[in-house]
């Protein structure tokens, strides 16, 4: 407890719910609101229902307050939803090894799994337009999005370079998809700079939905999950299945966290097929398995209609992890300076 209230700040338990002192408890950090009652109702409730395990809910999950616990040698949560990148560059010192044999690697799609992360879901970087603003001749490839005399608008970006717009831009200018990694950064950045003044940077995929839907854009780049709260919200979105590219949420062990064993035995049970396929009705996002049947799954029309992994979706290809984990650091500070330049 004592350790608790040292680190209140970096743990945020002084907003979440509380275990039952009786039951094993795990402590999880995710992004808070509707994504976090969506882990709870399809991924938790199960859990509890099985093993009694109960759960201790916190928000947000960020990677500061994972290395101040850690750095402290006072880890208090046992899994967070945060980047696969932090796991990745950061594994054994900030973040647990997975271990158990549960969590068979061989279940999951190439190139989408490391020693401490494996995907929880998936989702894609979508490309979409706002159907009310093209009444004539409509965006059809990728290359649209970066033609602003042909179709003239806003264009909505995540403020994070890893949000699919660098991959974006060399297939539009030309890169074969399959040949993207390693990522030609100022190819990709000279390409941006012809609709540089046509972009909003986004400080949040809250902020994304809320233009889209009062028309503030006439283009937008981002997650499955918020182009369909975003559709389901009022904005007349049209996806273009020419070219996206597709990535993994995952959950994360910190390091030194009270019960790392049962947090695998519930990373093994939250991509089981049940939990996966309830988690993704719920969400519109994709199983992180692919030996789930995605037409078992139940999604609704407009799930459907924003879903990169059905069939006849044009080409995808998956972000590539260890490029990022290797070139985030230095890529972020060159799009921050870009910006602003």
């Amino acid at each position: 407890m004592t350790a608790c209230v040292l680190l209140l700040s970096a743990c945020g338990v002084g907003g979440g719910d509380t275990g039952d002192p009786g039951k094993p408890t795990l402590t999880w950090a995710s992004t808070g609101g509707q994504f976090q009652e969506d882990e709870k109702k399809a991924l938790q409730e199960p859990f509890t229902a099985k093993t009694g395990t109960t759960f201790v809910n916190i928000s947000p999950a960020e990677q500061a307050q994972v290395r101040t616990m850690v750095t402290a040698g006072k880890t208090i949560w046992d899994l967070a939803n945060m980047s696969w990148i932090y796991a990745g560059a950061y594994c054994g010192e900030l973040f647990e090894k997975l271990d158990d044999p549960a969590l068979d690697r061989s279940r999951f799609p190439k190139g989408t799994t490391g020693d401490c992360f494996v995907p929880t879901y998936r989702y894609a970087n979508i490309f979409s337009y706002n159907a009310d603003m093209f009444p004539g001749e409509k965006p059809s490839k990728i290359a649209d999005f970066f033609d602003v005399k042909r179709f003239p608008g806003k264009r909505v970006v995540y403020d994070y370079p890893k949000a699919g717009l660098l991959e974006a831009a060399l297939v539009a200018d030309g890169v074969p998809p399959e040949q993207v990694y390693p990522l030609d950064v100022d190819r990709a950045f000279k390409k941006i700079d012809t609709i540089k003044s046509s972009l909003v940077f986004a400080p949040s995929y809250g902020a994304i939905q809320q233009m889209m839907v009062d028309k503030q854009a006439s283009m937008v780049l981002t997650v499955t999950a918020r182009t369909i709260v975003s559709a389901q919200s009022g904005a007349k979105l049209v996806p273009v299945w020419d070219f996206n590219t597709t990535d993994i949420g995952v959950l994360v062990i910190p390091k030194g966290a009270p019960h790392k064993q049962l947090a695998q035995q519930m990373l093994a049970f939250v991509t089981e097929p049940a939990q996966a396929a309830a988690y993704a009705k719920l969400t519109g996002t994709a199983p992180a398995r692919a030996d789930i049947d995605l037409n078992s799954i139940g999604y609704t029309d407009q799930q459907k209609t924003f879903n990169a992994f059905l069939p006849d979706r044009g080409t995808t290809i998956e972000q590539d992890k260890q490029w990022w984990i290797a070139n985030t650091d230095a890529l972020t500070k060159r799009w921050t300076s870009w910006k602003v330049g």
